[in-house]
């Protein structure tokens, strides 16, 4: 009796012990990005101006804004999100629900699961040998947005089985016993209640494309760009014009590349006040994904 109470004892000890580290390894991070958080918008919360959003870069500091940049942002973003999503969830569905387990699957799964830890800087150059020369894309919209629709790809492809995987096997069962087909008991059932994950598994992946710089410096992204791209909407019929795709192009990240590798404070600056608005918009996209998934459980519980 005495040797399990002493058991119990060191048990309990051990448990309160790693609640401590958890608890402390917690604060200090939280305590670190605060801090970097603070610095950040310490130095370029004075910079964010109507002007700063509006404004082409400049070799002036005072006015040299982000217009180029966060415009060939969302754009690259777009064609990321049109190529990547479609593609990573169907795969996902189809490993998941359709593709019978053999090796060939198994070499499919330990292949993706390989590529969601490649180096960036692989997938750049994969995008170069293809998108440019091979496609003969160019130095484009296009490229940028493909190069990081393949970086990401693995991450919402294993994002989607997951999330699949979760789903209980009785609420299959169910459908298929009120004579459902495997599609309808996929479109209705399981995408429906797996929806968080998979929109969780894609804006990670969105989160991690809008901040990557060497894919984009590979595929030939300028560090100084004074013009946008073609509009989407032309005078003349068909009235959508899609040249825009295969305009030149820079990112965020490019632009605080640019600013911060120049010897002046005032250039750093605008960089910091460049990556508030980086977070911005990716907070703004986490946001969106929490209306959606609220949205799709709230109509699953009715």
């Amino acid at each position: 009796m005495e040797d399990i109470k002493k058991r119990i004892a060191h048990i309990k000890f051990w448990n309160g012990l790693f609640q401590v580290v958890g608890l402390l390894s917690t604060f200090v991070g939280l305590v670190l990005l605060f801090t970097l958080m603070a610095d950040l918008f310490t130095d370029g919360a004075p910079r964010l101006s109507y002007k700063f959003f509006t404004s082409f870069p400049s070799r002036f500091a005072e006015e040299a804004g982000i217009l180029s940049a966060w415009v060939g942002s969302c754009l690259v973003l777009l064609v990321t999100a049109c190529a990547a999503i479609p593609l990573g969830v169907a795969a996902g569905i189809y490993l998941e629900e359709y593709a019978s387990k053999n090796r060939l699957t198994d070499l499919i799964e330990i292949n993706i699961a390989n590529l969601a830890g490649v180096p960036s800087i692989v997938y750049g150059l994969l995008a170069l040998g293809l998108f440019v020369y091979f496609f003969e894309f160019g130095e484009s919209i296009l490229t940028g947005g493909l190069a990081l629709a393949l970086l990401i790809l693995p991450m919402v492809i294993m994002a989607t089985r997951e999330s699949i995987r979760a789903i209980p096997n009785s609420i299959r069962e169910a459908s298929y016993a009120m004579g459902a087909t495997k599609w309808q008991t996929v479109k209705w059932h399981v995408l429906p209640y797996s929806t968080g994950g998979v929109l969780t598994g894609i804006i990670i992946g969105l989160s991690r494309a809008i901040g990557e710089t060497a894919p984009i410096i590979t595929v030939g992204a300028l560090t100084f760009i004074a013009f946008l791209p073609t509009p989407p909407v032309s005078s003349d019929f068909p009235f959508i014009s899609f040249k825009w795709l295969f305009d030149p192009f820079t990112v965020m990240p490019i632009q605080m590349f640019n600013w911060v590798s120049r010897p002046q404070k005032e250039f750093q600056l605008n960089a910091a006040a460049a990556g508030i608005v980086l977070m911005g918009m990716t907070l703004l996209m986490n946001g969106v994904a929490i209306y959606i998934r609220y949205k799709f459980r709230k109509k699953i519980k009715w």
